[in-house]
C-alpha cells in the first residue's frame, strides 16, 4: 500500500491507535528564512502527513465539526497565532500580525461527507454516525477538506518560519459547514471581516479529482457556480385509477412539468450563459390503481451569472403555474415553489487581477509546466462568498492535483475515468498534493504581502 511507502515505521505504529489519542502539534523550528521553501515544506512533509492521516481517519459531518475545529485552533495557537474557536459554529479564526502591512486570509473547510468510505486505504475512515433523520451512515473526507486543513496549516507554519519574509497580518480561516453552504454565510454573519482585519485579499484551495498530483489548476473570472436547491409541490384532483377523466392528474402535470423546465436552459436563457435546470428527485402517488393529490419535484439550479439565476428561478415558476392552469386547476391548487435560500450558494469568481497574481506566484514556485488552466465547472463551494461582502475583498481560489500520477497517466492512456469528488472511492497522493499546496499558498502569500 502507498502508506508504506511514504511513512516510516515509527508513524506507521501510530495508525494502529495512538494517533488517535495523542495530538501531533507541528514544530515552527523546521527552517529559517535562508532555507528554500521547498526545503523546509520537504522537512515538514512527515509531521504533516501524520496530521492529514488522524484527520482523515476522524472526519466530522457539517454542523459537527467539534474536534476538527479544536484541533486546527491548537495547531494555530503552538504556532504563535491568537486564535478565536466558535466562531459562526465551529469556525476558527487565527490572526498573526507581523508589522505593518496587507492583511491576507487563507480558508479552509473542515467538514466531511456522509460516505462510508471504500478506498481500501489502510488509513481509511471507518466513522459511522446519527444523520439528521437518526440513520446510521459513513462519514468520510470524500471531497479532500483533510488536505486543505493540513494545507492550512502546513502553510501557516510556513509563514512563521519565513515571517522575516513578509510584513503583515495573516488571518487563518478553518470554516466549517462548506458541504451544507451555512459555514462561510455564518462567519461573515457573525461579523469576521468587522470583529477581525478586513482581508486585503483571500485565498482557498481546493483538491481536484481530474488534475495529477503536483500540478495546480488557475482559473480567473467565474470558477464555480451559484447553486440552488428548489422543491415544488405539484397539486391535483386524485381518484381512481380506472376514473382519471374524474381527476386531474397532478403525476401527469409532473410528467409535463419536468420536460418544460428544460426549455429555461434551451431556449429561454442565452446559449452563452452556462446554466443547468436538473430534477434530481420526483415522487407521488401510493398504489398502482390510486391518481394521488400531489406530487413532490426537488431540483438543483446551477449558473455563473446572478442575473441568470434570477431568470431561472422566475421561469420555473411561471411555467409550473401556466401548466397548472392549463390543466384547470382553481387558484387554491396552484404549484408551490420553494427557494431554499439558506443553502443557496453564490458563484465563485476569481478576482481576474488577484488570479493572475497568485498564478505567476505558483508558476515560480513549481515550475511554469506545473499550472494548468482549469476549466470552470457547475459544482458549487461557499468560499465566493467572501468577495460578495459590502468591502468587496477580492479572491481566488485554485485548483490543487490530487490524482496519484501514475494512475492518472493510466486513466488517460485507457480512457478510463477517475473516482470523483465526493466518491466513497476518492482516495488522494496526500504526500505530494500537501507538499504542492502548502508550497503554492505559501509562496503566493508570500508576494501578496510584499506587492
Amino acid at each position: 500500500m502507498l502508506i508504506y511507502k511514504l511513512l516510516p515505521s515509527s508513524a506507521m505504529a501510530c495508525l494502529q491507535g495512538s494517533l488517535l489519542a495523542l495530538p501531533i502539534i507541528l514544530n515552527p523550528a523546521f527552517a529559517n528564512a535562508n532555507v528554500p521553501l521547498s526545503s523546509s515544506v520537504n522537512k515538514a512533509l512527515p509531521q504533516l502527513e501524520s496530521l492529514y492521516i488522524h484527520l482523515h481517519q476522524n472526519p466530522e459531518l457539517s454542523y459537527h465539526e467539534k474536534n476538527s475545529s479544536a484541533r486546527m485552533a491548537q495547531e494555530l495557537t503552538s504556532l504563535g497565532f491568537t486564535v478565536t474557536e466558535n466562531f459562526g459554529g465551529y469556525g476558527v479564526v487565527g490572526i498573526f500580525k507581523n508589522g505593518k502591512g496587507p492583511t491576507v486570509m487563507i480558508r479552509a473547510d473542515t467538514d466531511g461527507l456522509p460516505i462510508i468510505e471504500q478506498t481500501g486505504k489502510s488509513y481509511a475512515s471507518k466513522v459511522t454516525t446519527l444523520d439528521a433523520s437518526n440513520n446510521k451512515v459513513g462519514v468520510m473526507h470524500g471531497c479532500g477538506h483533510d488536505i486543505h486543513m493540513t494545507s492550512l496549516i502546513g502553510t501557516a507554519q510556513q509563514l512563521m518560519q519565513h515571517k522575516a519574509d513578509w510584513k503583515g497580518t495573516l488571518m487563518m480561516v478553518a470554516q466549517p459547514a462548506e458541504e451544507v453552504g451555512g459555514g462561510a454565510k455564518a462567519m461573515l454573519k457573525q461579523g469576521l471581516f468587522s470583529q477581525f482585519s478586513t482581508p486585503d485579499a483571500v485565498l482557498g484551495l481546493h483538491v481536484s479529482a481530474t488534475i495529477p498530483a503536483g500540478k495546480v489548476g488557475a482559473i480567473s473570472g467565474y470558477a464555480l457556480a451559484n447553486v440552488d436547491s428548489v422543491d415544488i409541490k405539484i397539486k391535483g384532483k386524485g381518484g381512481h385509477g380506472a376514473y382519471p377523466h374524474t381527476t386531474i392528474d397532478p403525476i401527469v402535470l409532473a410528467a409535463r412539468t419536468v420536460m418544460a423546465l428544460q426549455t429555461i436552459p434551451s431556449r429561454e436563457i442565452s446559449p452563452l450563459e452556462p446554466n443547468v435546470v436538473t430534477v434530481g428527485s420526483i415522487h407521488g402517488g401510493s398504489k398502482h390503481n390510486i391518481i394521488s393529490n400531489e406530487v413532490m419535484l426537488q431540483l438543483t439550479l446551477r449558473s455563473y451569472n446572478p442575473d441568470v439565476r434570477e431568470q431561472q428561478i422566475a421561469a420555473i415558476k411561471r411555467i409550473t403555474k401556466g401548466i397548472a392552469i392549463s390543466a384547470g386547476l382553481p387558484e387554491e391548487l396552484m404549484p408551490e415553489v420553494n427557494v431554499h435560500d439558506d443553502e443557496t450558494i453564490p458563484s465563485t469568481y476569481n478576482d481576474p487581477m488577484l488570479a493572475a497574481k497568485v498564478k505567476a506566484s505558483i508558476e515560480a514556485e513549481i515550475g511554469t509546466d506545473n499550472v494548468l488552466v482549469a476549466p470552470q465547472v457547475m459544482a458549487g463551494e461557499d468560499f465566493g462568498l467572501y468577495g460578495r461582502t459590502a468591502e468587496k475583498v477580492p479572491i481566488t481560489l485554485f485548483w490543487l492535483g490530487a490524482v496519484e500520477p501514475q494512475i492518472y497517466a493510466d486513466s488517460v492512456a485507457k480512457g478510463d475515468t477517475l473516482p470523483s469528488l465526493h466518491s466513497s472511492q476518492f482516495a488522494p497522493d496526500y504526500r505530494l498534493t500537501i507538499s504542492t499546496g502548502v508550497r503554492s499558498m505559501t509562496r503566493a502569500a508570500i508576494d501578496l504581502f510584499n506587492q
